[in-house]
């Protein structure tokens, strides 16, 4: 049986919900500069070592946020799909970042905060709790936003500074 302290210990809030969701936007609004931030042609092409171009790497955060939320929300499985019809559009592509962030906004105030602890499998595979799935989000975008990075600074663009998240 757990004592008091260590109860207090375990129910102890570093940051609240709204504080997360808040970060989680700040990296958002970063990587949507980042995507205006590049050439329209590049933006669908440039690959360095192999890796995949900038857009797929977009659209790949595209099919794992709001799908991945939804299914934290409703508890229905989602599907995973980054093979998103955007015809080299970056307008397109910016048209779904900005339609995703309002509804990571609406899906989010839809998880109650004694739901961050619950275990879930997401997209039929990834088991954990949700927290963990969220910080998995983040942790991708900023993995793939680096990417970006380098291939802005190998065409000669300077990234956006990612500490300016407003």
């Amino acid at each position: 049986m757990k004592n008091t302290v260590e109860q207090q210990k375990e129910s102890a809030q570093v940051i609240t919900p709204s504080q997360l969701l808040e970060h989680w936007q700040g990296h958002r609004r970063v990587t949507r500069r980042a995507i205006e931030a590049f050439p329209e042609k590049e933006f669908f092409t440039h690959s360095i070592g192999g890796m995949r171009p900038f857009s797929a790497m977009v659209c790949e955060l595209l099919a794992i946020a709001v799908p991945g939320l939804q299914e934290i929300v409703s508890g229905e499985p989602a599907t995973f799909n980054e093979d998103l019809n955007h015809g080299n559009s970056k307008a397109k592509i910016l048209e779904w970042w900005d339609e995703a962030t309002e509804q990571i906004n609406a899906l989010w105030a839809k998880i109650p905060e004694e739901q961050f602890q619950k275990h879930v499998k997401l997209f039929g595979q990834y088991e954990g709790p949700v927290q963990s799935q969220i910080f998995y989000f983040m942790d991708n975008e900023i993995h793939h936003r680096g990417q970006g990075y380098v291939y802005l600074r190998s065409l000669g663009v300077e990234p956006p500074l990612f500490y300016e998240r407003s």
